[in-house]
């Protein structure tokens, strides 16, 4: 565990600050943050963002602090750590998503659902408030050796609402069923039950599968494949082709580990699938090509940009947040210096 001090982290900021911004050449575009957020404990890992609806700039970022004694901080758009909402004690928190009006005890409720490396569990909590509705945790990868969850995304299936977590692990077979996915509902007392639905995802053998990411809209799950690449799969796990893999790229031109992943939707050009290339401190940027959930097999290099964040891991990407400091949408990557940055997402994927 790296121990990091805020002078290195003020350090990175100031280096941050004298970057260029965005160019048009044919080098990596540059991106610097507008914020950086105060630091956590021990090990920033996997960043969430949560829309408030009503009033954008209530918003939060939650982001896990990856330690045996971890926790998941949430903080304002400022990058103020928000104590009251903030829940410690957690057994090496890995990542985190969030997940839009799951019906519990009759009311839609957000969720934030984070995975717990050390109990192989998932944990649930409420948002705003992060009160905790999992009964003390959600089994996950029962009655296997490699059970420890690191990857989590949620996925709402628009025919009937039901929402699912996908989630992988620290460690897994080759046999095509590295990731599991769940059912996430009521068990009838305002808390979540978890039931497992399948198990899918090819896997390489050379690293681990960390981060996942769901386009909701077009019906796919992507996930890193670190050390090979970017595979997809359908999300709905009652699709005749379910088990089919959909996608595989990205195979070239990561520096060493494809880490996180973050979907941005754009009516214009079909939106971007990003990924972070860790050691490099870039983000690559896929064509996301739009469509439907039967379409969007090919996705192609677009853009590069280079950040100031230092050995990106866990990326999240939301739309125009009206009448806050990102009008034009928030992205928000994970810095091994204990922070967070928050970018413009305009400044990540340009302007066209």
């Amino acid at each position: 565990m790296k121990n990091h001090t805020l002078k290195y982290t003020l350090a990175t900021l100031i280096a941050a600050l004298s970057l260029p911004g965005c160019n048009t050449g044919t080098s990596p575009h540059e991106a610097r943050p507008l914020i950086v957020t105060e630091q956590v404990p021990n090990d920033s890992d996997d960043p969430a963002i949560w829309i408030n609806r009503e009033d954008p700039s209530k918003s939060l970022v939650l982001g896990t602090d990856k330690d045996a004694n971890g926790g998941v901080y949430v903080f304002d758009l400022k990058g103020r750590i928000l104590k009251e909402k903030t829940v410690t004690g957690l057994a090496r928190p890995n990542n985190i998503d969030i997940g839009y009006g799951l019906m519990l005890g009759g009311k839609p409720v957000d969720i934030a659902v984070v995975t717990e490396r050390l109990t192989s569990k998932l944990r649930v909590f409420a948002l705003p408030g992060m009160e905790p509705i999992d009964n003390g945790g959600l089994p996950v990868f029962e009655n296997q050796k490699l059970a420890a969850p690191m990857g989590i995304a949620l996925y709402k299936r628009p025919s009937d609402n039901a929402m699912f977590a996908v989630v992988s692990r620290k460690q897994g077979p080759q046999d095509g069923t590295y990731l599991w996915q769940y059912l996430l509902e009521d068990d009838g007392s305002g808390q979540v039950i978890a039931t497992k639905v399948r198990e899918f995802g090819a896997w390489s053998g050379k690293k681990e599968i960390e981060a996942v990411a769901v386009d909701n809209e077009a019906g796919r799950i992507y996930y890193s494949d670190e050390g090979f690449g970017i595979r997809s799969y359908r999300a709905d796990p009652e699709h005749p082709d379910a088990g089919a893999e959909l996608a595989l790229f990205a195979t070239e031109g990561i520096t060493r580990d494809h880490e996180g992943i973050a979907i941005v939707s754009d009516s214009n050009n079909g939106g971007w699938i990003i990924v972070s290339d860790q050691s490099a401190g870039e983000l690559h940027l896929y064509s996301r090509n739009g469509g439907t959930p039967d379409t969007m097999e090919h996705h192609t290099l677009k853009r590069v940009v280079k950040t100031a964040a230092i050995e990106t891991d866990g990326i999240e990407a939301a739309p125009k947040l009206n009448g806050t400091g990102f009008p034009k949408g928030l992205f928000v990557a994970m810095s091994d210096d204990r922070t967070f940055q928050y970018y413009s997402l305009e400044d990540i994927i340009g302007t066209q």
